[in-house]
């Protein structure tokens, strides 16, 4: 929504026999990604349970005159992504110890990627339609945003970006649970070009984990947008646009 971030408090849920080096290495990584975004952390809540879990409640400030939500979407915009897709085949790959070191990284490197310049980036050029692309898949953010907002959109799948393994795991349908779910959800409200195999179609339903943002932006204002973006080394992909109507369309 285009917030600053003010302060955080952990939430954990550790097993009481988890090592103290892990759970150390846990707290770490989640306060040196506060401190990239400019937040304090300033307490937390833990509890004990069997399955480790890690999150962090953050509070922060939005300008109601300025903020982005998921009913900004306007025919004629543009929509930009700020991450590849594939976490959700490629994280499950890992926990099914298929993926290889190099592609471990990839994937992790994406998701430790903050939105926070994306965002700012939103800001500077007056976008008003935004959402995270995470659990629920491209397609059913997208869905949402299309829903709230009144309009259609459409995708082209060759501008859409992918992780370089995303495809491979793909093929072996190496999906979590959610990116199935997502698909008997939503689907209905989708409709593909003929050509897109059911391997690509799944791809835009794969749940993803620390996902990026779907952006409508004002047409006339994409390029000096992805010239900026680029100034920034912050990537940014023009992946499709808004369209009256309704649902969403995907063409190769």
């Amino acid at each position: 929504m285009g917030a600053r971030p003010f302060l955080a408090l952990n939430v954990t849920a550790l097993p009481p026999k988890l090592p103290h080096a892990i759970s150390s290495e846990i707290l770490r990584g989640g306060a040196e990604k506060s401190r990239e975004a400019g937040v304090v952390i300033a307490g937390g809540h833990t509890i004990t349970d069997e399955e480790p879990k890690y999150g962090l409640v953050v509070v922060g400030f939005a300008d109601i005159e300025t903020m982005m939500t998921k009913s900004g979407a306007r025919a004629g915009d543009m929509l930009v992504l700020s991450k590849p897709l594939g976490f959700g085949t490629t994280t499950t790959a890992i926990k099914q110890q298929k993926a290889t070191p190099e592609e471990i990284d990839e994937v992790v490197g994406w998701m430790r990627r903050l939105n926070k310049t994306a965002s700012e980036l939103a800001l500077e050029f007056g976008v008003r339609g935004a959402t995270d692309i995470t659990g629920f898949s491209l397609l059913g953010h997208a869905y949402e945003m299309a829903e709230t907002s009144g309009v259609g959109l459409r995708f082209s799948m060759d501008k859409i970006p992918f992780i370089s393994c995303a495809r491979k795991y793909a093929e072996s349908w190496t999906f979590p649970g959610g990116s199935s779910d997502n698909r008997l959800y939503f689907e209905k409200h989708v409709t593909f070009d003929e050509s897109i195999d059911e391997e690509n179609q799944m791809l835009l339903f794969d749940a993803q984990t620390s996902g990026g943002l779907l952006l409508s932006v004002p047409a006339e204002k994409l390029d000096a947008l992805l010239a900026r973006a680029e100034e920034l080394n912050q990537p940014l992909w023009h992946v499709g646009e808004v369209v009256a109507g309704e649902g969403i369309q995907v063409d190769v």
